[in-house]
């Protein structure tokens, strides 16, 4: 056995693959953390070093801070190590890969009822923040169009959104010049207002967005009022103000629980739809989509071909090279699941999300901010609460290896602070009941440690949790 003083560089790299244990009884050192190491080290030992150090993570199955995918069925993670080494982009190599994404398309176009008559137009992304400055970059070029054609100046687009709506649309605004223009919130209502948006909306506005599953509460906006309403503005004045619905979260929820709900394709003023594959279309992480209403609503301008790989390949996308497996893994889920399993797993997740908003509203000491019958997220404030914050509770659940974010809602309602909680799939009626136990406990405990101190003859003040 080699001593625990021997230092890994003296070891032969020909002998180095028999010389393995723990990753301390060969590495007396630190290992370089901001620069490459002078000598190599065997693979196992540098496994098990970043394994370890991994350890300092949160568990994904416990972060319900994320909407973001953290189980797969084994057979798709098979696909998706299988595939690993695919260059997307690289069409003309991997073309049934490239006929899989077009399918994928195609599917997701037939489910937020595209026209019938028109071949699916979209494609992958890197999740919906690429899908985001890609409907963006359409829709401003779009607009651009139509300002020239007229002879109008073209100079100062303008995006209109509620505050609520995710940061890579801020990203969007500032990177390709676009006047972002905010609906702002109020503490009774928390996403995009419909007369406050219009009164926003100028001849320079290149769309209004409207989100499908706010980050915030998981509620969805009115799409269906504000098409309604849009149409008429631009009626009477004649201008073409769209709608783009960033349906990040709800995208893959809605369909399946909530088909009566016209907030897609089926409104005309709808142009442009951004899904995550990685969230609720339970992917893991990062594959986003975006869809297109026509050819005609994505600008040919913006569609690059390239042959030096080999054949025309058209493309439009802000990253090239990116791995093929989640487009993999995704069209498995739609293979795998169908419509019928997607139902049956969202109206699960809906079912929990209703049983964990039941329970807390049971105990009287919760005001809650989530709205039934939208995503699945159960977002709620803490009142007569001794004292006891949303962030004193997220702290303490922290200790029990739950992630649970505790933040400020967006501006003119930031007063209020809630705690949110985003019901995935793997999070069990089981592990409902464990996180409700552990909330009582946590605001149990915060209670009295934040008791008053005890009056005069030594009676203790009683005070109550939080739950």
């Amino acid at each position: 056995m080699l001593s625990k003083k021997v230092k890994l560089d003296k070891i032969p790299r020909e002998q180095q693959s028999h010389a393995l244990g723990y990753g301390s009884r060969l590495v007396t050192e630190p290992v370089p953390k901001y620069r490459m190491p002078d000598r190599s080290m065997p693979g196992p030992v540098a496994y098990q070093i970043i394994h370890d150090e991994l350890n300092l993570d949160g568990n994904p199955a416990l972060n319900l801070a994320s909407f973001v995918t953290t189980w797969m069925e084994p057979e798709a993670r098979r696909l998706m190590i299988e595939t690993v080494d695919k260059n997307y982009v690289d069409q003309d190599e991997y073309p049934q890969t490239t006929e899989i994404q077009n399918r994928c398309v195609n599917m997701l176009a037939h489910l937020l009822h595209a026209p019938e008559e028109q071949t699916g137009v979209g494609t992958a992304t890197v999740g919906s923040s690429e899908a985001i400055h890609l409907a963006g970059l359409a829709l401003k070029w779009n607009w651009r169009k139509r300002r020239q054609a007229l002879g109008k100046p073209a100079d100062r687009p303008n995006l209109v959104m509620g505050h609520n709506v995710q940061v890579c649309w801020e990203k969007f605004a500032r990177y390709f010049e676009v006047e972002p223009r905010y609906v702002p919130l109020t503490t009774e209502r928390f996403v995009l207002g419909v007369p406050e948006a219009l009164e926003m909306v100028d001849e320079n506005t290149i769309a209004v967005v409207g989100i499908l599953g706010s980050t915030y509460t998981g509620e969805y906006e009115p799409i269906e009022e504000l098409g309604a309403a849009l149409a008429k503005l631009n009626q009477k004045t004649g201008w073409d103000v769209p709608i783009h619905v960033d349906a990040a979260s709800g995208g893959f929820v809605a369909p399946f629980t909530s088909p009566e709900l016209a907030w897609d394709f089926r409104l005309p003023g709808v142009r442009s739809i951004n899904v995550s594959g990685h969230k609720y279309g339970l992917v893991y992480p990062g594959v986003g989509w975006v869809v297109w209403r026509t050819e005609e609503d994505l600008p040919e301008e913006l569609i690059f071909h390239v042959n030096y790989l080999g054949g025309d390949q058209p493309t439009f996308n802000l990253n090239f090279s990116r791995g093929a497996n989640q487009i993999i893994a995704q069209y498995y889920n739609f293979l795998s699941l169908g419509r019928e399993g997607y139902r049956r797993i969202m109206t699960a997740l809906e079912a929990n999300a209703r049983y964990l908003t039941e329970q807390l509203l049971a105990t009287g000491r919760v005001t809650m901010l989530s709205k039934p019958g939208h995503l699945p997220v159960v977002a709620f404030a803490l009142k007569d609460a001794a004292g006891v914050t949303v962030f004193d509770v997220s702290e303490r659940l922290r200790e029990r290896g739950w992630i649970v974010p505790a933040y400020t809602m967006a501006p003119n309602a930031e007063t209020i602070a809630v705690l949110r909680i985003v019901v995935r799939e793997g999070f069990t009626r089981d592990m409902a009941d464990m996180l409700l136990a552990d909330i009582r406990r946590a605001a149990g405990m915060l209670g009295v440690q934040r008791a008053a101190p005890a009056p005069a003859g030594g009676k203790k003040r009683k005070t109550r949790g939080v739950c």
